[in-house]
């Protein structure tokens, strides 16, 4: 599941941005290189698959599962223990902790004795994953959607079930990865409030599956949408939703080509990219991403608030070490001995920045948070196991 800033990549470039208002394009032209782009406001609505449209049935249901380590291998770890509505739908760790563990956010730790390994890349937002693939066109195709770091996951259908059958995530000792999703579905089948709660949202066929199972969760994870904060009002036409110091981030953030990468309405090319971060210590091997290229997918900018530390493995812990490093290795400078300078994308050696600058950048990219999304956590799951997990 997981879905979400980790870098950010500044160049100079050609670029299309928008100014307000959501049809209305500014053109602005420097030296570099030749590219278009714009950014507006998130939609307002949601697209769905056509073979999962939304229902209240379908909502409900599938945020039990999301709270219910009924889920999980050793029933100890649910997607809310590392996506949890209180950290906004991510937690506080620079990489996740999953099964045979207890605590919540920073403060959740391994039990003892322990041969689990730490989840290898930080755990994204679900916020705004519904959009997930957005263009700057404001196209997209839900059912082909790009989740992942490393981008191996194709919907928020097929995204929520990979957690379960990672060992180190979910499915811990005791089932193979071919096995623990119809051990879960027997699981669900035994329990009479989930046959009532699975008929309501999919009738009376047969209707605890695998494939229904993962339409459940991702018809909940698409109702966890920020799509009208100060930087949505402003694109919308209101002038005052965002300060002269937050204008003077954005037209910035669009001259360096922080744009270039991050653009869209979900602030995110969905492309993968090398940038040589520095590993996380606590993993005893290299993440090499995606087909061994170190290279990973454009996170969205929205919501920071909620998802330091930065980057796929949370090495950076703030968004001034983010753009630091890009600083780094603009000048030269290798963060990753393992990824040489010249893999690097090119654009990324452009930047040059001064301290004043990136204060401006980070006043505007605070624009993007928006906590108005639905933080309502169920009472109790239909398993009788604690909500969200071993997480007190």
């Amino acid at each position: 599941m997981r879905i979400l800033l980790k870098y950010i990549p500044v160049l100079i470039l050609f670029v299309f941005v928008a100014g307000c208002g959501e049809d209305k394009y500014v053109k602005t032209t420097n030296r570099v290189s030749k590219v278009s782009t714009t950014i507006t406001a998130l939609p307002k609505n949601v697209k769905f698959p056509k073979d999962n449209p939304p229902s209240a049935e379908k909502e409900r249901l599938g945020r039990f599962l999301f709270f219910d380590p009924i889920l999980s291998g050793n029933k100890d770890v649910a997607c809310a223990s590392c996506h949890h509505p209180n950290n906004g739908y991510a937690e506080f760790l620079d990489i996740s902790i999953g099964t045979n563990a207890h605590g919540f956010g920073s403060k959740r730790k391994f039990n003892s004795p322990n041969d689990i390994p730490f989840v290898k890349r930080n755990a994204q937002t679900v916020i705004n994953t519904a959009f997930n693939g957005i263009d700057t066109r404001e196209r997209y195709r839900p059912e082909n959607a790009p989740m992942f770091w490393d981008d191996r996951a194709k919907s928020l259908e097929m995204q929520a079930l990979e957690p379960i059958k990672a060992f180190e995530e979910m499915r811990g000792h005791g089932f193979s990865e071919t096995e623990i999703l119809e051990v879960v579905v027997q699981r669900l089948n035994d329990i009479p409030k989930y046959q009532e709660l699975f008929v309501d949202a999919f009738g009376n066929d047969n209707p605890i599956t695998i494939e229904n199972l993962g339409k459940a969760i991702a018809a909940f994870e698409r109702t966890l949408v920020t799509n009208n904060s100060r930087f949505d009002k402003y694109m919308r036409g209101d002038a005052t939703a965002i300060l002269l110091s937050e204008k003077d981030g954005f037209e910035l953030f669009k001259s360096v080509g922080c744009v270039n990468c991050h653009n869209g309405p979900m602030f995110s090319d969905y492309k993968v990219h090398v940038l040589g971060v520095p590993e996380n210590k606590k993993l005893p091997v290299a993440d090499a991403g995606v087909k061994d290229s170190f290279g990973f997918r454009t996170p969205t900018l929205r919501n920071l608030r909620f998802t330091a530390p930065y980057m796929h493995n949370g090495s950076l812990k703030n968004l001034k070490q983010v753009l630091e490093f890009y600083e780094d290795i603009s000048n030269g400078k290798e963060r990753n001995k393992l990824v040489s300078k010249d893999r690097y994308d090119p654009f990324v050696r452009e930047l040059n920045l001064s301290v004043k600058e990136m204060s401006l950048i980070i006043s505007f990219l605070n624009t993007l948070n928006d906590d108005s999304f639905d933080k309502t956590i169920p009472k109790a799951v239909p398993s009788g196991l604690s909500v969200g997990g071993n997480i007190q």
